[in-house]
């Protein structure tokens, strides 16, 4: 029986910049299902849901346990890499996702994002306000933070949304490596009779 569970969440930039970079985003997202799957401690514990930004964010992936997780096939490219809108709409999913997982007598470890992106946002003046809400220390299911940089992504930006870990690709760290090291400092371990 599971007693605690862990809310991934797998936030991807799909603005045009990342065409480049759809498929090793598909790859990492296979590599992390292959991984979890393998893995039954891990796989019966970790949630994951994925959510795709742009000019627009939404939701790809609905918070599934592994073992129904997809590769969401809608990762294509759009205008714009506007973060404030992922992190407002990622705070209502948390909220949503953790009270629902609650209301099923399950006890919750704190949600995990891993924050993708290789630019900079088109939203400079107003993401900052969105993410003070969504890290807000008050709000006991703020998530922990991992951000990954792909290609030229600025280092300083995702310096600040990386509050656990900040990776960057083009120093030859793997997304799909990145990805599944951090749900393994995350994930809760199985209870010990």
């Amino acid at each position: 029986m599971v007693s605690e569970v862990l809310p991934c969440y797998v936030v991807c930039d799909v603005s045009l910049s990342m065409t480049d970079h759809i498929d090793e985003l598909h790859t990492a997202l296979r590599e992390f299902r292959g991984w979890v799957r393998a893995d039954a401690s891990v796989g019966e514990r970790v949630r994951c849901c994925v959510v795709g930004f742009a000019e627009t964010a939404r939701v790809l992936q609905p918070l599934y346990s592994v073992a129904e997780f997809t590769e969401p096939s809608t990762l294509g490219p759009g205008a714009g890499t506007n973060f404030g809108l992922a992190f407002t709409l990622l705070r209502d999913a948390i909220d949503r996702d953790v009270r629902a997982l609650k209301a099923n007598r399950l006890r919750v470890n704190r949600p995990m994002v891993f924050f993708l992106s290789d630019g900079r946002p088109t939203d400079p003046a107003t993401w900052p306000t969105a993410f003070a809400a969504l890290t807000d220390p008050v709000w006991t299911a703020r998530p922990n933070m991992i951000a990954f940089g792909l290609g030229d992504a600025d280092h300083d930006t995702l310096g600040r949304i990386g509050t656990c870990r900040t990776f960057l690709g083009r120093d030859g760290v793997r997304m799909g490596t990145a990805l599944i090291a951090s749900v393994m400092s995350a994930s809760p371990r199985p209870d010990h009779v």
